[in-house]
């Protein structure tokens, strides 16, 4: 087996080099808890996406949604802006407050409430907001090391990921993560993995993660292997499966076999899960509400009737969810096939810019604090 070598982000040394993705509505507080349990507490957890503007302002669901658990070490959260001066205040408020340990900054977001913005995957195109924002941040961010992820670019004719990475590196980023899809890929076809490699190779300065179709362990190492990236970024393919984290630390420390839940390990996991959300949310039956969105990716492969299937996604109670959980057989094994694709797959969108956006990478008139969405989070 091939050694990799601990992930260094600034003082932060992460090993396995494992990262959770950020994931909108996903990766709050409870899920990162359950992946940290099941990795033993090794990996990076990233915070879902959380808008520059919203925390300046203080907005109410914001600030919930940057509170850790007190075992979170080191607390990571992704911000996403497209003004400077905003994105600037935001690292200020951060490094002044004590809110974080490790700063990402999203341009990989390909969903049209933010590109339409020129936020997201639509921000690298032009090139000296890109860098305007990374002057910002880093140098706000005092001891605080400051990564970023992003797509290889808009479409297939305007391919930014190169440009970008050299960016980075000039404007003093710690790390860089690529996931190998255009943003009018979203999330369909196939990853290009040859991206990371080619990423790795322009910026040898710094390290890169790879981030696309890792479906389980094999696929990391395989990425790893294939590309030469310094780590990996999970994002779907923990989706309803927390314990993939678990498997990742086993394939990259070579110690075992991989998890293979069956049923009933895996209703255990839907009601904490479930349990988790409703402390954090200070209300059992909202957070038995959020967990539904959960229920199918937790179930997919298992023998559950359609009209039992419904009934859980409806279900306002732990002991509703418990009830219904126990009906099932809970004999069933872990289901062949089940470690493979999940969440979106949908491609070749059309990427909803501002008007103009792509006349010119150099000219970012018409891009000021207005342009801030003014609410974090899915």
């Amino acid at each position: 087996m091939t050694a990799f070598s601990p992930l260094a982000i600034g003082p932060h040394i992460v090993q396995p080099p494992v990262v959770l993705a950020p994931m909108a509505g996903i990766t709050n507080a409870p899920f990162r808890t359950l992946c940290r349990e099941f990795s033993g507490g090794k990996g990076l957890f990233v915070s879902e996406m959380i808008t520059t503007r919203a925390l300046v302002e203080r907005n109410e669901k914001t600030m919930q949604l940057i509170r850790f658990d007190e075992t979170e070490k080191p607390r990571s959260i992704q911000l996403y802006g497209v003004d400077p001066v905003t994105v600037g205040k935001a690292v200020r408020m951060i490094v002044d407050e004590d809110l974080a340990d490790h700063i990402d900054l999203n341009f990989g977001c390909p969903v049209p409430k933010v590109t339409r913005k020129g936020g997201g995957s639509a921000l690298p195109y032009k090139r000296p907001l890109l860098r305007a924002i990374l002057n910002e941040a880093v140098g706000n961010a005092g001891d605080l090391p400051v990564t970023m992820k992003m797509r290889k670019g808009i479409d297939d004719d305007h391919i930014t990921f190169l440009d970008a990475g050299r960016i980075a590196v000039e404007e003093g980023v710690t790390a860089i993560a690529l996931h190998g899809r255009t943003a009018a890929q979203h999330y369909g076809g196939t990853a290009d993995w040859d991206a990371i490699a080619r990423l790795k190779e322009h910026v040898p300065e710094i390290p890169v993660l790879g981030n696309g179709d890792i479906w389980s362990a094999d696929d990391a190492l395989r990425m790893m292997r294939e590309t030469g990236c310094d780590g990996v970024v999970v994002g779907r393919g923990c989706l309803g499966r927390p314990w993939l984290f678990a498997d990742l630390v086993a394939g990259f420390e070579g110690t075992g076999a991989y998890a293979a839940p069956g049923l009933r390990v895996v209703a255990d996991a839907m009601v904490r899960h479930a349990r988790l959300l409703g402390e954090w949310l200070g209300d059992e039956a909202r957070g038995v509400i959020d967990f539904r969105k959960h229920v199918a990716w937790y179930l997919k492969g298992f023998s559950v009737g359609s009209e039992m299937r419904k009934k859980l996604a409806i279900t306002s109670s732990l002991d509703e969810l418990s009830a219904q959980l126990s009906e099932l057989d809970l004999d069933q094994p872990w289901p062949v096939g089940a470690d493979g694709p999940r969440g979106r797959t949908s491609g070749n969108n059309r990427v909803v810019l501002p008007d103009g956006w792509l006349k010119d990478p150099y000219d970012c008139a018409g891009v000021s604090e207005d342009a801030e969405l003014d609410t974090s989070g899915g």
